[in-house]
């Protein structure tokens, strides 16, 4: 993997999705679908390793929650993805859109839970409503995002083979 690409590329999502995206009520989870990305398309230990880089990524954003689920919630998920893919194919747009939908369901209901655990503090009474459509926002777009971030790492997708 080319990691100074990756680094420019989780900048970039970094500063849409807490610049650009924030001001619109439309907001898919852009490093949520880089995550499945890198999950999908990267050897296991490379989307191990960029699933926890992009939780810190996601952590350094400037979430009112203390500094560590998002890393831990994006590493687990990564990590079950990374192993998913080497036994279920996941290359299809509509197999896309469901991993990045279970992904940020699972992600996000993690990362809430160990910000509770943290904290010691209640959740939002709506929180939940947020994360299922921030889930399926990110659902939509995440598949038609594929392409261009893989011209953009200079990545051969092969549609036919798993890794």
């Amino acid at each position: 993997m080319r990691w100074f690409r990756f680094a420019v590329l989780i900048l970039a999502a970094t500063i849409l999705q807490k610049g650009m995206l924030a001001r619109f009520g439309f907001k898919p989870d852009l490093l949520l679908v880089l995550l499945v990305f890198f999950a999908v398309h990267c050897s296991t230990s490379e989307a191990i390793i960029s699933s926890f880089a992009i939780g810190l990524a996601a952590d350094l954003i400037g979430s009112p929650m203390p500094m560590g689920p998002h890393t831990i919630g994006f590493g687990v998920c990564g990590t079950v993805l990374a192993h998913l893919h080497r036994v279920v194919a996941i290359r299809k747009m509509p197999h896309q859109a469901l991993a990045i939908l279970a992904a940020a369901l699972l992600a996000g209901a993690l990362t809430h839970l160990l910000a509770v655990l943290i904290q010691s503090e209640p959740l939002a009474p709506n929180i939940y409503s947020v994360l299922f459509w921030t889930s399926v926002c990110s659902s939509i777009v995440g598949p038609l995002l594929f392409m261009p971030l893989a011209w953009c790492m200079n990545m051969k997708i092969n549609r036919l083979r798993r890794r």
